[in-house]
């Protein structure tokens, strides 16, 4: 029964995302051409509160557990498991208020996706060629660089790829350790997302309705005395006592 309302909704879900991409992309266009990266932003974070919204329309629930007791003003990485495409809109909405960018692969920017990949051009994202080592380093660099001089932050799924079927997989540490390097001091939180893997149970489509996924922005680590090795698997071993508890 719900896979069968899940043919009926999955439409729905996808027509007002995807209206939600091609309206705000002239608007991105605008806002950066006359307010630069502050207005630009302020566009990309209003463009990722509708496609919040859209889960709205396969009935599921998306509960962001906020921790405000977190610091603005200073570099953060967010490390986080990665279950879905859908894991993104509400990462960059709730945590707006962090300026925070997302390591990603540079067909995405290149691939002319209305909003995605003008954001991901002009947003201040790292977008890496996994195939030339050399250019994800200075994209990673570049981003480690405005962390530190801009109290950007950083989003990052160090899984790699998406799990399907709710079961973590090893962190890699690349990444992270070449944030670090620039930003020692940085605040490394963890995320632990539960349930949008779900969303994808039956592929992309049918979506999967009826569905109750969970963001949850835990307490930052205590790196004193750590490499990045030992910071990289002290969060993946907290985010899985979440997830997989």
């Amino acid at each position: 029964m719900r896979k069968a309302l899940g043919y009926i909704l999955t439409p729905i879900f996808y027509i007002c995302f995807a209206v939600s991409l091609l309206i705000f992309h002239p608007i991105q266009w605008l806002c950066f051409k006359l307010g630069g990266y502050t207005a630009h932003k302020k566009s990309v974070d209003l463009l990722n509160s509708f496609l919040v919204a859209c889960n709205y329309t396969l009935f599921n629930r998306t509960r962001f557990i906020d921790n405000k007791s977190i610091p603005t003003g200073r570099p953060i990485i967010f490390v986080a498991n990665h279950q879905s495409t859908f894991d993104i809109p509400p990462m960059i909405y709730f945590l707006r208020r962090f300026h925070g960018k997302f390591i990603s692969k540079i067909e995405l920017a290149k691939a002319g996706i209305p909003s995605i990949s003008y954001n991901l051009v002009h947003g201040g994202a790292a977008n890496i060629d996994r195939k030339d080592p050399k250019q994800s380093i200075a994209e990673i660099l570049k981003l480690a660089n405005n962390m530190k001089t801009k109290n950007w932050s950083a989003f990052i799924f160090p899984e790699g790829t998406r799990t399907k079927t709710g079961k973590m997989k090893t962190f890699s540490v690349g990444g992270i350790a070449t944030l670090l390097k620039k930003n020692p001091n940085a605040l490394v939180v963890p995320i632990a997302i539960k349930g949008s893997y779900l969303m994808v149970k039956y592929g992309m489509f049918p979506l999967r309705p009826f569905t109750s996924m969970s963001w949850e922005v835990l307490s930052p680590l205590d790196t004193t005395g750590l490499n990045a090795e030992e910071i990289v698997k002290k969060a993946e071993d907290i985010i899985k006592e979440k997830v997989e508890a």
